[in-house]
């Protein structure tokens, strides 16, 4: 059975014998992490991460979703500015692809830039659902005119495996990987020596943070969640909270054997790392522990004044009873919709009012960083944020994408109890 979920009103025209651009295959997998180490798991045709997806901004694209397992799926596009309909969340009004059936998406790819793909929707205490799984994978929206800057293209996503439950009642996991492969499983990344290589570096985890460094080389941060920066800079080390994007060029002005990995031990050693390999260069890969250095989304920013906001809404995000999390006190389905009037701008203030971190996620649109914790900044869109603990975090939003828009934390234990709000259109 194919049922059309339609982007634009042109589209509801496809007919279901007009072939599509993408097929994605929601389909049950073992997959391979390291020799003799396997992974039975959810992915997309048959692989994890799922196939590398490339668009073209403004360019209608039409994508089956072809569910092969015995559970309802959703799809969501994360990053994308397209209508509520195909967006791929259920309280927006998304449809799920139900067990053993077919969805077709059809939606305008915008913006361009780094963007993803992942199951989304709860798992509560099932560690084996949604981001837990190997349901990811990574979109490139080429732009109208795109200048090359670099000389070669390596996407990076990073994901763990065989989650559980610690005495804490947190998230823990035994095995990790970059590509799909452990550290020293997978084919190294193949450099030369002067090559500008732009690492495309997606933070795919459930729930975790990582730090990765390359021994002896700079990251030139250009762009954080698919959009460019006004001030990139070099940096030792790139932090990336769940489902963030760091776009980063690296100059190879270093020859030899090295790893890119996680910088703390053991997770690395679990393997979250991947090779760099120079060519001509032989030996064992190295591993060199970066300077120390504070991650700020500020380094990348500007300095200019904003735009007063038309309106504030305040969000106090606090720990509940029974890991339960609150908005402004209540946990959602209970919290309170922001309502907002298209073309306005709304300054949201995160106060983080717990001592853990929150990656705040809002669908369907982009957001402008405006203050970091103590710190004011301009210029640096993102649309995910980490809230630290016992800080707050204003951004500002245009509402620009009339329809159902869900906010929430991007860690899915957070997400799955309560951390989660809607904002909503007047009209």
């Amino acid at each position: 059975m194919l049922s059309i979920a339609s982007g634009c009103i042109s589209a509801m025209t496809v007919r279901a014998d007009v072939p599509a651009d993408i097929t994605l295959r929601i389909s049950e997998l073992t997959l391979e992490v390291s020799p003799r180490r396997f992974i039975k798991t959810t992915g997309y045709n048959g692989q994890a991460p799922g196939p590398l997806l490339r668009m073209q901004e403004g360019k209608s694209v039409i994508v089956d979703v072809v569910n092969e397992t015995k559970e309802h799926e959703m799809v969501h596009w994360h990053g994308f500015h397209i209508p509520p309909e195909v967006d791929g969340a259920h309280e927006e009004g998304t449809p799920p692809v139900m067990a053993g059936e077919q969805r077709r998406y059809v939606f305008t790819p915008s913006p361009s830039g780094t963007r993803w793909y992942h199951s989304h929707g709860p798992a509560g205490r099932n560690l084996r659902k949604t981001t837990y799984s190997g349901q990811f994978g990574m979109v490139v929206v080429n732009p109208a005119s795109d200048p090359a800057r670099y000389d070669l293209e390596v996407p990076v996503l990073l994901h763990e495996w065989e989650p559980y439950f610690d005495q804490d009642m947190d998230v823990a996991y035994k095995l990790f990987s970059i590509n799909g492969k452990m550290l020293g499983a997978g084919e190294p990344i193949s450099v030369h020596r002067g090559q500008r290589v732009l690492f495309r570096i997606l933070n795919a985890s459930a729930t975790m943070t990582h730090r990765l460094a390359l021994a002896g080389h700079q990251f030139r941060v250009v762009a954080l969640d698919g959009n460019t920066v006004p001030s990139p800079q070099p940096v030792p080390v790139v932090e990336l909270a769940p489902a963030e994007r760091v776009d980063a060029i690296v100059t190879m002005d270093r020859p030899g054997i090295w790893v890119l990995g996680e910088t703390r031990n053991a997770q690395r050693n679990a393997g979250m790392g991947i090779v760099v390999e120079y060519t001509d260069q032989h030996g064992p890969p190295k591993w060199a522990y970066p300077e120390q250095f504070v991650w700020d989304y500020t380094l990348f920013g500007g300095s200019e004044q904003h735009s007063k906001p038309d309106r504030n809404f305040p969000l106090t995000i606090r720990a509940g009873n029974g890991n339960k999390w609150t908005v402004n006190g209540k946990a959602f389905p209970h919290t309170a919709p922001l309502i907002v009037s298209a073309n306005q701008r709304y300054r949201i203030a995160f106060d983080n009012q717990s001592s853990e971190a929150h990656p705040m996620h809002v669908h369907r649109h982009n957001f402008e960083i405006n203050r970091f914790a103590d710190k004011a900044t301009s210029g640096v869109f993102k649309d995910t944020v980490v809230v630290p603990a016992w800080r707050t975090v204003e951004v500002d939003l245009i509402a620009s994408h009339p329809g159902a828009t869900l906010i929430h934390c991007h860690q899915q234990y957070h997400m799955d109890f309560g951390l989660m709000l809607m904002m909503q259109y007047a009209g």
